[in-house]
């Protein structure tokens, strides 16, 4: 029988229950069980589609198109899975799934309410997961916190679910806070108070993890334990770290896994994963040390960009080195900027996706600066087109050359908008989503990185080449590496007599997982080390 595991949060939100979740999962999978993940959140959008991503960080992509919020990505890096449009839901797509019922008459007349009718859409939904994917356990972590208005449907669903399956067969996990004065005294009050909250819904949490900055005192264990009905020994301290890969050797440590299987009455088939353990000491005893710098839109939110920045860890790993990121908002990258003084310390440049024409010109320059200094250049989407515009305006001279989204009436409209969403005015789920085949062109960057004449690769855009200007980009030196099967799109473009400047219109950072980093990375990484040797003057006797 399927089991079930709940994840819910006290005190504040992003306290960590994303990287709990998944590390979690880790510790499943490496038991030998199945496990797949679902986040739900708790806001009236639809999905996370249209959403700030300076509010609410990166959207992730899943391989089936589906929008979802960046926790998603958290739980395919960790578990080494790919997940599905399954794995994310919010209030939004619940209400508009029932109203939609309810008008179609499938309710019969009936008197549509919060119980029962929006919490067993909840309830069908999670086990639905279970259902399709022939899973040993689910996952299912609730965003917020548990005061949230939001959250009483999801708390008495949940806690339905255990009613119907079984306690024996169900895990409650709370993340809480224990707060830490600036004298160093440990306060455990507002973990007491979320938990005595979700006791009023009818929940008792089975395990209690304290997020904390400093260790657990022993004291504060048993002042838990004895106020809120938990074992001291299902208590899990949930220590402050700078490297959240090694989290789940820290939650394996202190029993987590053993823990919950016992609760469940799971029988471990595996043992301890090696490559997880190599890996995370190749984390953090790196061979080598460089600085790559991001220039973007969003830099000043640390979550925007978080698959990106969690892919050049990847593709450090491959290579054995630590990459430091120096973020750069292009709004502040002009003509008149010090690029030498700018750039001075960096090995590479990456350019991420992005919406609007905020600033482009700054990405532009930025561009122009890589390709004339040799300096590795990576394009992610917008980052792609980027490397386009520039490349026609100072090579092709196609004298100011744009994209139709920052300048509809430019005269060179080398990026322009698909064909297919001229006529789209929503913006939700509308754009180029999810896999897509892409065939590469042998004896290139990206044939080299891949080695395979066909990849298939995520991708989340509107605008595209312009295949009107294919040939006289082709004849002014651009390679185009990467096309759809048909030819009709354009997936990879590179710049051949640079010795690494590639941009792809899919994002890559979607697919990247610690254990498995994505070969454009990883090579991109590669070419920066020796970017950097080089600029450094350093042989290989010399390392």
């Amino acid at each position: 029988m399927t089991k079930y595991i709940f994840v819910t949060g006290g005190v504040i939100s992003g306290i960590g229950k994303g990287i709990t979740t998944a590390s979690l999962g880790r510790l499943l999978i490496n038991r030998g069980f199945k496990v797949n993940v679902v986040k739900i959140d708790p806001y009236l959008n639809v999905d996370a589609g249209v959403m700030n991503p300076f509010q609410h960080g990166e959207v992730f992509v899943t391989h089936d198109g589906a929008e979802t919020d960046l926790d998603v990505g958290n739980y395919e890096r960790f578990l080494g899975v790919d997940l599905n449009q399954q794995s994310n839901f919010t209030t939004g797509s619940v209400y508009y799934e029932v109203i939609q019922k309810e008008r179609r008459g499938d309710y019969l007349g009936q008197t549509v309410q919060l119980i029962p009718h929006i919490t067993d859409e909840i309830k069908r939904r999670i086990y639905q997961i279970g259902k399709d994917n022939h899973v040993d356990i689910v996952i299912t972590e609730i965003g917020g916190t548990i005061g949230d208005f939001e959250m009483p449907p999801y708390v008495e669903a949940i806690r339905q679910i255990a009613m119907e399956v079984g306690r024996e067969n169900t895990l409650f996990l709370h993340v809480s806070l224990i707060y830490t004065l600036p004298n160093g005294e440990s306060k455990s009050k507002p973990t007491q108070h979320s938990i005595r909250k979700l006791q009023e819904f009818g929940i008792q949490p089975d395990l209690l993890l304290c997020r904390t900055s400093q260790h657990l005192e022993d004291s504060i264990r048993r002042k838990i334990s004895l106020l809120c009905g938990i074992s001291e020994d299902f208590i899990i301290e949930g220590l402050d770290t700078d490297c959240v890969d090694e989290i789940p050797l820290n939650f394996e440590e202190q029993g987590m896994g053993h823990l919950v299987a016992k609760k469940l009455g799971l029988e471990r088939r595996a043992t301890l994963d090696a490559e997880w353990v190599a890996m995370v000491d190749k984390l953090k005893n790196p061979k080598y040390q460089t600085t790559i710098a991001i220039v973007g839109k969003y830099t000043t939110g640390s979550d925007a960009y978080i698959s990106v920045k969690e892919a050049i860890k990847h593709g450090g790993i491959a290579n054995e080195a630590s990459v430091k990121i120096d973020w750069i908002e292009a709004e502040e990258v002009t003509e008149l900027t010090n690029l030498d003084k700018l750039f001075e310390n960096i090995d590479g440049i990456l350019v991420p996706g992005g919406f609007g024409d905020r600033g482009i010109e700054g990405m532009l320059t930025t561009v122009k600066y890589a390709r004339e200094n040799n300096i590795p250049y990576f394009g992610l989407c917008l980052g792609m087109q980027c490397l386009v515009i520039e490349y026609a305006r100072n090579v092709a001279n196609l004298e100011n050359a744009n994209s139709t989204e920052v300048d509809e009436n430019t005269q060179y409209p080398v990026i322009d908008l698909m064909l297919d969403q001229r006529s789209i005015a929503d913006l939700g789920a509308t754009m180029r989503l999810g896999h897509y085949p892409c065939v590469l062109k042998e004896n290139t960057k990206s044939y080299e990185a891949f080695q395979q004449p066909i990849i298939i690769e995520r991708h989340r855009h509107r605008y595209e080449l312009n295949n009107d200007f294919r040939t006289e980009l082709e004849n002014a030196g651009l390679c185009f590496s990467g096309v759809s099967p048909d030819e009709s799109l354009v997936e990879i473009a590179e710049v051949p007599d640079h010795p690494w400047m590639v941009g792809s219109q899919f994002h890559p950072e979607f697919q990247s997982k610690p254990l498995a980093p994505h070969p454009l990375f990883k090579d991109f990484i590669s070419a920066v080390l020796t970017y950097q040797k080089q600029r450094m003057n350093i042989g290989d006797d010399d390392e």
